[in-house]
């Protein structure tokens, strides 16, 4: 039986016999054959890992359902890395000073990659208001679906719009916050709704709050009773934390909500006017969702990689 050393050796004599010929179409003929042979030879010497791996995607958990459903730019935790990126792309057409930064990563040993991370960045300068726009994805094995998506516009001097005019634009378009205050307007879901801590915010009495501190009475409201943590805490704690799946869990775990859509929006050069505004959505219950998914369907690749051995024990 020929070994794959041999099959070469045998090849190699072929190609010296044949490149003899002195017809030139027979010779081009002999040669293009060779060359399929080799490459054939080439992907069968590929570990398996290398080769195309079947990944069965399954759909992860969400905080949020089709009729209650917060987006940012349209870029929701239902879309996946290919329709989010649509969306960047076409939301930095034309500027010339974007940098743009395309995480991808590798499914576990196999040759399967996937976007983990989109971030698009365009500075800000006197005369231009600047944009920063991330998102986080899970892997293939639980939809590519993102979880976490940010904003953040640093407007220019002259462009600053009102404080009044951003939480009536905040609260058309995402409904009455949980609480406001700290600079913040906090919406925290809950079993597909938006939690109520019993205070009534309209749009005055939102632009009332948002410089003071959060009432205490509200915001103990948001602690459970089990232990779990507030989410406005969990929010700022996430922030601060890599945003991959491994690195936000325990945060995600010990949330008391399933997820968060958090507005900030920090005062300009005068106190009625807006200097950045950041506008940050987490899907606490997608991202332990799919980070058993993805650890499961790891686990399954890298056994299937790495078999163990079948050998039955000797007759004694």
């Amino acid at each position: 039986m020929l070994t794959h050393g041999s099959e070469i050796g045998v090849i190699v004599r072929l190609f010296l016999f044949f490149v003899s010929f002195r017809c030139p179409m027979l010779r081009r003929a002999v040669l293009a054959v060779l060359a399929m042979v080799l490459a054939s030879l080439a992907l069968a010497s590929l570990p398996a890992s290398s080769l195309a791996y079947d990944i069965k995607p399954r759909d992860s958990l969400s905080a949020f359902t089709a009729k209650m459903r917060p987006d940012i730019l349209g870029i929701s935790t239902d879309s996946t890395a290919e329709s989010a990126r649509a969306i960047f792309e076409a939301a930095f057409k034309g500027r010339l000073d974007t940098k743009t930064d395309i995480g991808q990563q590798k499914f576990g040993g196999t040759a399967v990659s996937y976007i983990a991370a989109l971030n698009f960045n365009s500075a800000s300068s006197p005369k231009q208001t600047g944009e920063v726009l991330s998102t986080s994805f899970s892997s293939p094995a639980s939809a590519n679906r993102a979880y976490f998506v940010a904003r953040n516009l640093t407007f220019a001097q002259d462009q600053q719009p009102s404080r009044t005019e951003m939480i009536k634009q905040v609260m058309d378009k995402y409904g009455e916050p949980t609480i406001v205050g700290d600079q913040h307007l906090y919406y925290v879901y809950r079993a597909g709704k938006i939690v109520s801590v019993g205070a009534k915010y309209k749009e005055a009495t939102a632009l009332e709050a948002i410089d003071r501190p959060l009432d205490p009475k509200a915001a103990i409201k948001l602690d459970g009773a089990n232990g779990r943590g507030s989410c406005v805490a969990a929010v700022k704690r996430s922030l601060a934390k890599e945003k991959t799946l491994s690195a936000m869990l325990d945060e995600a775990k010990a949330a008391n909500c399933d997820g968060t859509l958090s507005v900030q929006l920090t005062p300009g050069l005068a106190p009625d006017r807006i200097a950045t505004a950041q506008f940050t959505l987490l899907d606490f219950k997608r991202i332990v969702s799919a980070a058993a998914i993805d650890g499961d369907a790891l686990a399954a690749e890298s056994k299937e990689r790495n078999p163990l051995p079948r050998g039955n024990a000797p007759k004694l």
